[in-house]
């Protein structure tokens, strides 16, 4: 009997042993995970987008650990940017990822290895203008790749709407020129090279 109880004594001390060095490596496991955490999100938030900054446009500056540098900030109308510390930064005229080199660069002189994330959460200076006989009139934010297609799906028609006379207006070169689409023939998939990709400034009528 004394050896059997014993041998159970030993077999707890073993299983309670077994147990914590479980929880030791689950809990370190977790910290690296946490640790991990910054870079991955900067490396998803960044990606390899080629957006270029414009005025009015809405970004999203994250610091690591910062809370005093983590803010939303509007571009103005010169092109740049006002943050703590750092004043007066362009942004227009940027990528994401050029201007968050350009802040973690300047951030070096107060921060050590400063961890800097940009985000564009609205598009403003990328935008269209949709008039005439459509349920939503005005600018329209431009999405990448946006087509007259798509665009005209999201402004909506009204049942006045000519959808054979749509056009297009474009500036080019200083001078504005004028894109036909007939919206009855296209959405047949006649006619595929007028439903082009749109660009800042465009403006679709529809009469």
């Amino acid at each position: 009997m004394k050896v059997t109880t014993r041998w159970m004594k030993l077999a707890v001390l073993v299983w309670v042993g077994l147990l914590a060095g479980g929880l030791v490596a689950q809990t370190s496991d977790a910290g690296k995970s946490s640790d991990a955490k910054p870079s991955e999100v900067a490396q998803a938030a960044e990606g390899a987008s080629d957006y270029v900054i414009g005025a009015d446009d809405t970004l999203r500056i994250s610091v690591w650990k910062e809370p005093d540098l983590t803010e939303t900030l509007p571009v103005r109308p010169d092109g740049k940017i006002s943050m703590p510390l750092l004043n007066d930064i362009p942004a227009a005229g940027l990528t994401p990822l050029q201007l968050k080199d350009s802040i973690t660069e300047k951030l070096k002189k107060y921060i050590a290895d400063p961890r800097v994330t940009v985000v564009v959460t609205a598009m403003n200076s990328r935008r269209i203008f949709v008039t005439g006989e459509v349920t939503h009139t005005g600018p329209m934010a431009l999405l990448p790749h946006m087509t007259m297609l798509q665009a005209l799906a999201q402004a909506g028609f009204t049942q006045f709407a000519n959808l054979k006379g749509i056009y297009l207006l474009r500036m080019e070169n200083g001078k504005q020129e004028k894109y036909p689409f007939n919206y009855k023939e296209v959405i047949k998939g006649n006619h595929p090279e007028q439903n082009i990709a749109l660009k800042p400034g465009d403006t679709v009528v529809v009469p």
